[in-house]
């Protein structure tokens, strides 16, 4: 099944492979550089009725250097059934590219990341014929990050920390730094970052944590219910009911101004009555879009109005 984590990994390593860090540096080679990676079909089905998906796969190809294929799993606990997809999915792709493959295998706490780094054997008696041994981010292998400085210069690796340090007794501050270091980027930046982690935290107690923390976000990840999502949404909705008697485009437009409204109230933005009656009485859906975009940013509701 894929669950919130797997799709926050494939996100996470697709659009930003610089946060496999960790193992290049444990390899011994140079940072990665988003440049040398594109991304492969995670499809590993020989036979369609028997359906085989990694989570992510890339191809390194720098131009000087070993190229290789990456295979990158999220995984939340231990499962001997996966281990043996794990020989699968390195034993297809090595045969269909005729590369070497290094299998990354994500995890958030201690004892499944231990499992996960195999060895996963295939033997009959005293002989061995296929030996499985996943290179393993988690606790033990990302670091924790304590600078805020740190997480600005390398937002990828800073997410990835958060995502897999969520059962650690520092989660708290490490979330806090964090959180802290994102807020000093670009406004777009900020949101696309903070719901990475929101989405990979899933159902950890340390999520609520991390929501209480996301005070100036818009959603990238529809359907993972973040927070900022829920509020948009809820509101929405409740002005599509209302409008809905009076036409499919009233309706509509009345639903976003609500969802405009219910963003600006969660982040305890003060709404004069002008604000309020400008917002509800808006009926172009390019000008309340615009307004959404940016009510998850401005530092007054008045501030939707400025001229872009």
């Amino acid at each position: 099944m894929v669950t919130a984590t797997h799709e926050a990994s494939h996100r996470l390593f697709q659009e930003h492979p610089e946060a496999l860090t960790p193992v290049f540096e444990a390899l011994g080679l140079p940072p990665p550089v988003k440049t040398d990676f594109h991304e492969l079909s995670p499809d590993v089905t020989e036979i369609r009725p028997v359906e085989r998906r990694a989570d992510t796969v890339l191809m390194f190809e720098p131009d000087m250097g070993e190229h290789f294929v990456l295979a990158v799993e999220a995984q939340t606990k231990k499962d001997p059934d996966k281990a043996k997809n794990w020989a699968y999915y390195v034993a297809y792709l090595r045969a269909k590219y005729d590369l070497p493959v290094l299998l990354v295998v994500v995890c958030r706490d201690r004892s499944t990341a231990t499992w996960a780094t195999g060895p996963f054997e295939s033997t009959v008696g005293p002989w061995t014929s296929q030996v499985t041994r996943p290179f393993v981010l988690g606790p033990q292998t990302v670091p924790e990050i304590t600078s805020a400085a740190v997480v600005a210069q390398q937002p990828a690796l800073a997410a990835l920390s958060a995502i897999v340090h969520s059962q650690n007794p520092r989660a708290a501050a490490i979330l806090e730094t964090v959180a802290r270091g994102l807020v000093s980027l670009d406004p777009d930046t900020t949101k696309y970052w903070f719901e990475v982690v929101e989405v990979g935290l899933e159902s950890t107690p340390t999520r609520k944590n991390w929501r209480q923390l996301m005070q100036n976000v818009v959603t990238h990840f529809p359907g993972h219910r973040t927070l900022f999502e829920e509020k948009y949404l809820e509101g929405k909705a409740e002005g599509l009911a209302e409008g809905k008697a009076e036409g499919e485009a009233e309706g509509e437009a009345r639903g976003e101004a609500k969802g405009v409204l219910r963003v600006l109230e969660v982040r305890g933005l003060p709404l004069t009555d002008d604000v309020r009656q400008r917002i509800a009485g808006c009926t172009d859906l390019d000008r309340l879009n615009d307004w959404l975009d940016r009510s998850g940013t401005v530092e007054r509701a008045e501030d939707l109005f400025a001229e872009q």
